[in-house]
């Protein structure tokens, strides 16, 4: 095969990907515009670094694992920048009356993927799980990575993806028991995909 070729293929099918890096960055950043810029210089930094790429690898995980150390770049990159504000704005909307138009909460991915397609206590128990065990269950039961994938992309131990899915999983079950009455399972799994 051509390099030229090669390179065709390898575009074809990292952009094959780019609905579930959207999905993820999105969940990442809770903004739209940052989401979009975030999966954007994924792919930048995919294809300056197609070389090396091993064919025959995960390449979905490849990707996932570049959108995640960009992100986690760039939440270190804001913290070390200088924070401005200006006081008379943040003193004036302190003193003044709400905005009743306003909301107060974001809407975020997994509310607007949960809002339609899972139970309601489902969605309720998924939005309630602390940051890490959400990742975690989100990342094996929705995008259906491997343990060993996900411990790349976060950089943890598999031994710690597989206790932060445990739990998070564990965590899912006792909300949703407690939430149905009298309802009993067999077992505390809840796969979001439908495997496990």
């Amino acid at each position: 095969m051509t390099d030229s070729r090669k390179a065709a293929t390898f575009e074809a099918d990292a952009l094959a990907c780019i609905d579930a890096l959207y999905r993820t960055a999105l969940r990442l950043t809770r903004v739209p515009a940052d989401a979009e810029d975030l999966v954007q210089e994924t792919y930048l930094k995919a294809f300056r670094a197609e070389s090396r790429f091993e064919p025959g690898t995960n390449l979905k995980a490849w990707l996932f694992t570049i959108l995640h150390n960009t992100a986690r770049n760039r939440v270190r990159d804001r913290a070390r920048e200088a924070v401005t504000f200006d006081s008379e704005a943040v003193d004036r909307a302190a003193d003044g009356p709400p905005d009743p138009g306003a909301s107060r909460f974001v809407e975020t991915p997994e509310t607007l993927l949960l809002r339609g397609t899972l139970d309601p206590d489902l969605k309720a128990a998924v939005e309630a799980l602390p940051e890490a065990f959400r990742q975690a269950v989100w990342l094996r039961d929705v995008e259906e990575f491997s343990y060993a994938e996900i411990a790349q992309m976060l950089t943890i131990p598999v031994g710690t993806v597989m206790s932060r899915i445990s739990r998070g999983r564990r965590l899912l079950f006792e909300r949703l028991t407690a939430s149905r009455s009298g309802a009993v399972a067999d077992e505390p799994r809840v796969a979001l995909s439908g495997k496990s």
